[in-house]
């Protein structure tokens, strides 16, 4: 019986081409591919994504399978488990890895059940253990309080990772790899559901996932007045504008910008928070950020126990001086 062997990324497609979070798992599975000496590759599944395969050797895939079939034009849980199914049979990876987005928490546990493995949701590092030469994943518990780092005796070993933890690699045009077609072998009749319309919520400015800057408020806000000062900051520094939950609650901002547990999972480069108390909720959607600014008139606010950088005071004094002082250096 065949080894399990390589590293494998399901690479998501989005607007007719790889999504970003695509690029990321391929970035981060080089590097576990390499340390392990063996083979990364990437299945990439829909309809017309046969040319994506070169876009996934620029980002470091060796080999790619693609399955393209007109039923797999949208994400449909009958139609795409059954085919990475096959996939997974077909290559047999040590390790795969799947976006933390709609689709892969809907995809990789139904997956590892009918592998009968298991799956690691939401992981925010990966490693390969020196020793055992197994899958280190590290995961946010307990609401985003502490980190926990698990492993698996079972192969293939399935992690799940947020967006915008792993960084991609720069895109070499050059490389080149093998590609491996695969027939999906199925009909509509297996495919129970169909996409009837598909609506794009319209978000002015940037979106919390893509910013590299996020300025969030909290109920120390007191009303929706106080989140427009937020948003010239955010304007300022080319950001978006991100709230905990008790804004949304209160209609001072959409619930589309709500960060946290039950809102959206952002690691943007800096994440400037104001008014914001820092529950282990929210943290849970923030936690991957690389740098927390904290502004809050409460000194034991947990906030600043996950905080870089913090100034204790009224983000009514010290929000219009930090506006002030972004403005004057960027004009500068």
């Amino acid at each position: 019986m065949a080894e399990y062997s390589g590293v494998m990324v399901h690479a998501e497609v989005a607007e007719g081409k790889l999504a970003t979070i695509a690029t990321e798992l391929l970035g981060c599975g080089r590097g576990l591919a390499d340390n392990l000496g063996e083979e990364l590759s990437a299945v990439i599944i829909g309809s017309g994504v046969s040319s994506l395969a070169q876009e996934a050797f620029a980002f470091g895939a060796d080999k790619v399978y693609i399955v393209d079939d007109v039923l797999l034009q949208d994400y449909q849980t009958d139609a795409y488990v059954p085919v990475m199914e096959k996939v997974v049979r077909q290559a047999m990876p040590r390790i795969l890895l799947v976006g933390q987005t709609s689709i892969g928490r809907d995809l990789a546990p139904r997956l590892a059940f009918r592998l009968e493995t298991a799956a690691t949701m939401d992981c925010i590092e990966l490693a390969i253990d020196p020793g055992s030469k197994r899958l280190l994943r590290t995961k946010p518990v307990y609401g985003g309080n502490a980190r926990a780092v698990f492993t698996s005796e079972l192969d293939p070993q399935i992690a799940t990772v947020r967006t915008k933890v792993m960084t991609p690699l720069e895109p070499d045009t050059s490389r080149k790899g093998e590609v491996v077609t695969v027939e999906a072998g199925m009909d509509s009749s297996t495919v129970r559901t169909r996409v009837l319309e598909k609506v794009k919520q319209e978000v002015e400015g940037i979106s919390l996932e893509a910013a590299e800057v996020v300025v969030s408020g909290g109920r120390g806000m007191g009303s929706a007045e106080g989140f427009k000062q937020l948003e010239e900051l955010a304007g300022l520094l080319k950001g978006a504008v991100g709230a905990s939950r008790p804004p949304c609650d209160n209609n001072w901002v959409p619930d589309v910008r709500q960060v946290g547990l039950t809102g959206k999972i952002v690691a943007p480069d800096l994440y400037i928070a104001v008014a914001l108390s820092g529950s282990s909720q929210h943290m849970a959607g923030c936690s991957g950020c690389k740098n927390i600014v904290a502004i809050n008139k409460d000194p034991e606010a947990n906030i600043f126990r996950e905080a870089r950088f913090g100034v204790v005071g009224d983000w009514k004094k010290v929000l219009p001086a930090l506006t002030e002082k972004v403005r004057e250096l960027m004009s500068g």
